[in-house]
């Protein structure tokens, strides 16, 4: 649609928390815009058809913590089918690269990680969890590996008390058709500016002045949902400047975990929904799961500084690195059966750079900073501002609609 010239409330940016924003305005009897720079809705949630017979979701995948997760309701309302498997991750894994023994072993030690790591938090200081892998462990890099697919890097970059806030039920479901396409519906009826970059709100007046690339709009509060990261590299910028905000955001950067989606030539020789990791003591390592939903393919997972340097290789550099890890686990004769259909690049992508938000040491209290409004008239909301479901997209959607009450709250103020 068309950018009026005047609007009650912008809303900027048509994620999850965005489009969370507007469903919670829509019986408001105020106006509103969702303004996005992309030319779809979803935000790092996004549903492709990689082959006639593969669906991959290139962002997020999973309704984590599903028996809180808000998407699931809305995954009914509108007709979508949810899977209730047990996920491919912990003790779910295939052949000999790693043996079962070992894999016993490993767990008994990541959850040891874990438990020393809660008890430090429990003390309300901070520090990096690296602090609390058990010096010399074998399998120190490895859980250092799962972290860069959990976090999104590695962790000295972990604060102990951010990762103690997570909430996770252990309840992980799917969303069949793709998370991505459930967004996309979720999005479908509202007032929608796509291919709308916002670059600038200047609140130094009685209304917002708001700078896109489809033009100026006049509005009488905002509701900011954009990455930390467009926050804290100032790719939008706010006048006066709100160096409280740009701080808070920079102490909670996007990580990097990104995805690669392979096709497999004779899927019965692979379990489906399986789990192909090696017993490699590197943290440079990728997690593979065989035949999601039984499809003809192999989803490979890659996270932190192993991440940005395949993608900094270039296109098809991390589909390259999951052939080349796959046939040293199943056989280099394993080769010839996968071709890339497709990865992500979340570095790369320009109004995202990045994956999912983590507090650095030091600064898990800068989700609450970043979540304040300002002035009752600008509104904070993203997966950054969620207190206990960071990282997810049914955070980010809460957090939306936490961010329009305020705006109801404010309104009802006058």
């Amino acid at each position: 649609m068309s950018l009026p010239s005047s609007i009650d409330v912008a809303i900027i940016g048509a994620g999850a928390a965005g489009l969370g924003a507007a469903h919670a305005l829509k019986d408001s009897g105020l106006s509103f815009i969702v303004l996005e720079a992309r030319d779809r809705v979803g935000g790092r949630g996004t549903t492709v058809q990689a082959a006639p017979d593969v669906i991959f979701d290139v962002g997020c995948g999973w309704l984590h913590s599903a028996d809180k997760n808000s998407f699931v309701k809305i995954a009914g309302q509108l007709n979508f089918d949810v899977d209730k498997a047990l996920p491919p991750w912990r003790e779910r894994a295939y052949g000999k690269a790693f043996p079962q023994g070992e894999r016993d072993d490993f767990i008994r030690a990541l959850d040891a990680f874990y438990m020393r790591a809660e008890a430090a938090a429990a003390s309300g200081r901070d520090s990096p969890a690296d602090r609390y892998l058990e010096p010399g462990n074998r399998w120190n890099p490895m859980i250092d590996a799962i972290s860069t697919y959990v976090n999104g890097c590695e962790l000295d970059q972990v604060s102990i008390l951010d990762m103690d806030a997570y909430e996770d039920t252990n309840i992980n479901w799917r969303v069949r058709c793709g998370y991505g396409a459930l967004m996309t519906a979720y999005g479908a009826a509202l007032p929608l500016a796509l291919n709308c970059q916002v670059t600038l709100i200047d609140h130094s007046g009685q209304r917002l002045r708001i700078e896109s690339s489809q033009g100026t709009l006049s509005a009488g509060k905002a509701v900011i949902t954009v990455p930390t990261s467009l926050i804290a590299q100032q790719a939008l910028r706010f006048h006066p400047a709100l160096p409280a905000k740009v701080e808070a955001a920079a102490g909670l950067p996007l990580g990097l975990a990104d995805k690669v989606m392979l096709a497999l030539d004779d899927p019965g020789d692979l379990p489906s929904d399986g789990n192909l990791r090696g017993a490699t003591m590197r943290t440079e390592m990728g997690t593979y799961h065989l035949r999601p939903f039984g499809q003809p393919c192999i989803e490979g997972f890659f996270g932190g500084r192993f991440a940005q340097t395949l993608e900094d290789e270039g296109d098809g550099a991390i589909a390259a690195h999951s052939i080349d890890e796959i046939a040293g686990f199943l056989g280099n004769d394993f080769r010839r059966k996968l071709k890339p259909l497709q990865e992500s690049r979340w570095a790369h992508d320009p109004f995202a750079r990045g994956s999912y938000s983590h507090a650095l040491p030091g600064h898990a209290d800068k989700r609450a900073v970043l979540a304040a409004p300002v002035n009752n008239r600008l509104f904070f909301a993203g997966e950054a501002t969620s207190p206990n479901f960071f990282s997810t997209a049914h955070g980010a959607r809460d957090s939306g609609e936490r961010a329009a009450k305020e705006v109801l709250a404010s309104d009802a103020k006058r």
